[in-house]
């Protein structure tokens, strides 16, 4: 997507002055993101990197609405949602975001295809035959039309990440946030999960904000931000064929 294109996409995420502390027990609080301004809009693929302990996996879970923020705004298309209940937040949750995590937690009694309706499940009650037959296509789009009725324990880590991206998908959320989604793969499995993560943001404008410690890998999402400290050191565009590097060490 050009920068023309995303000057004019909604805006899906706006976080202003984010804040989030923990209480370890000790007489202050320990602040670990320190006033965070964050826009993602529709049909971006960004790629969130940075050292261990500068706080990515504490601003995904903020996102993905699994956190709530100690101070700040967070606006989920268009509306705030830092002040709702947490049965609103699960709502909202289901309904627009999907997760990919560097752990599937597929169910091992599961099959494939049961696994990738566990959202509608979770969310209707039921599975209708509507949203079998999009799982279905889902698990054909990623690659594994001939192993849906197999378990996660019959199937290589690449094949059972690959269920993970088809669940993340059932429900169509515009907005996928992965947490290391290779980071326990090898690099040809990595490609290739990364691959198809490309591939589906291409062909359904689905937004991606992927954590990832491999600069090969954030060179081939579209926009970087880098955590320091709790703080965004840099957030900027990835130019074609430039291999990103983080301003320290990512790990």
């Amino acid at each position: 997507m050009t920068p023309a294109d995303l000057s004019a996409a909604p805006v899906l995420i706006e976080l202003e002055g984010l804040r989030k502390s923990y209480n370890l027990g000790l007489p202050n609080e320990a602040e670990v993101l320190h006033g965070l301004t964050l826009r993602v809009q529709r049909g971006e693929f960004i790629a969130l990197m940075g050292p261990s302990g500068s706080g990515k996996s504490t601003l995904l879970n903020i996102l993905g609405l699994l956190e709530r923020m100690t101070a700040g705004s967070y606006r989920l298309q268009g509306e705030a949602v830092q002040g709702l209940e947490e049965s609103a937040l699960t709502l909202r949750r289901r309904r627009m975001l999907g997760f990919v995590f560097q752990f599937h937690h597929l169910l091992p009694a599961f099959s494939a295809l049961e696994n990738v309706t566990l959202p509608a499940l979770m969310q209707e009650g039921l599975v209708s035959a509507a949203q079998r037959e999009k799982a279905r296509a889902l698990l054909d789009a990623v690659g594994l039309g001939a192993a849906m009725d197999k378990r996660p324990a019959e199937l290589s880590g690449g094949m059972q990440q690959r269920v993970a991206i088809a669940r993340a998908l059932v429900m169509d959320p515009p907005l996928v946030l992965a947490d290391e989604p290779t980071g326990n793969l090898d690099t040809a499995s990595s490609n290739d999960v990364f691959s198809l993560l490309r591939r589906i943001h291409t062909e359904r404008g689905t937004s991606f904000v992927v954590v990832t410690h491999d600069p090969r890998l954030a060179a081939r999402c579209d926009r970087l931000v880098e955590l320091v400290d709790g703080q965004i050191a840099q957030d900027v565009p990835i130019v074609a064929g430039a291999e990103p590097v983080a301003s320290v060490p990512s790990h």
